[in-house]
């Protein structure tokens, strides 16, 4: 029996420092993936890369129109996605009664959510572009970007809708509100911290995808202002890192374009935990 337990005691041991030496060398290669693009990156990183756009005639290198490329398809995004999907989630939390349907569309978006982001820019390609006549731009990315996020935000609204108490709904209907007041005024005050976790988290998504914008958004580097970007070739941040790396041969551009989406990510995980905790 003392054999046994010993031999259980070094098995949990050996268990226990396994674990251990496989998230030391996971946080090793993390810390060690991100020094390398910051050490690589932080030192390309200029006034005039941030300011102004490449040029063939002046010799020159710069990411503003990516920059504002990317702020263009957030905001032609998010303001498509944001309607539909709370929508959705207060329709199938708040107002759905069949069971049977709720359960399926909730199922057909956490299937969504395990697609690769390429296969959505093909379908993107095919149906924004060949199909509806879009031109390549931020208008048919940012769709297809729509078709992309919209799971996460109606599952996380639904989380979020889910954690209100119901006794808030029933002193509310007892007050003699109405559904949709009640919902209103309500629920939806209760679960704004999740919703805006959701949205945030959504972001993180839009600023760091590449593959489905590569067929939707297209790859152009050319200073356009938010009505010619919906219908011209327009790469954002993660586009233009593959141009600049794979295409042109740029490496220091593209370990600065990688620090700058970097740092932006750690902002939004930030705001994302700090709305968390609120």
């Amino acid at each position: 029996m003392e054999q046994l337990s010993a031999q259980r005691r070094v098995y949990d041991r050996g268990v226990r420092c396994l674990l251990y030496l496989c998230a030391g060398i996971t946080c090793a290669l993390l810390v060690f993936l991100i020094g390398y693009i910051f050490y690589r990156g932080l030192g390309n990183i200029s006034w005039e890369l941030l300011t102004t756009k490449t040029s063939y005639l002046n010799d020159t290198i710069g990411i503003l129109p990516n920059l504002l490329n990317t702020l263009y398809i957030i905001v032609v995004s998010m303001v498509i996605v944001l309607p539909l999907g709370v929508g959705a989630a207060i329709y199938l939390t708040e107002y759905a009664s069949n069971r049977k349907m709720v359960a399926a569309i909730e199922f057909a978006a956490e299937t969504l959510t395990g697609i690769p982001s390429i296969i959505f820019g093909l379908v993107g390609m095919l149906f924004f572009i060949q199909m509806m006549g879009l031109q390549a731009g931020i208008l048919a990315g940012g769709l297809t970007l729509v078709i992309m996020i919209l799971p996460t935000i109606i599952r996380t609204t639904q989380e979020s809708l889910k954690t209100v108490p119901q006794s808030y709904r029933e002193g509310a209907l007892a007050l003699g509100a109405g559904k949709w007041h009640t919902v209103r005024t309500v629920v939806l005050p209760n679960a704004v911290d999740g919703i805006v976790t959701g949205c945030i988290l959504a972001v993180g998504r839009i600023v760091g995808e590449s593959a489905a914008l590569l067929f939707t958004a297209g790859f152009g580097l050319e200073l356009n202002n938010f009505i010619a970007s919906l219908e011209s070739s327009s790469a954002t941040l993660t586009v233009a890192l593959y141009v600049y790396a794979n295409e042109r041969g740029e490496t220091g551009v593209a370990f600065a374009i990688a620090a700058i989406l970097m740092l932006v990510v750690f902002f939004i995980n930030f705001a994302a935990t700090m709305a968390g905790k609120n």
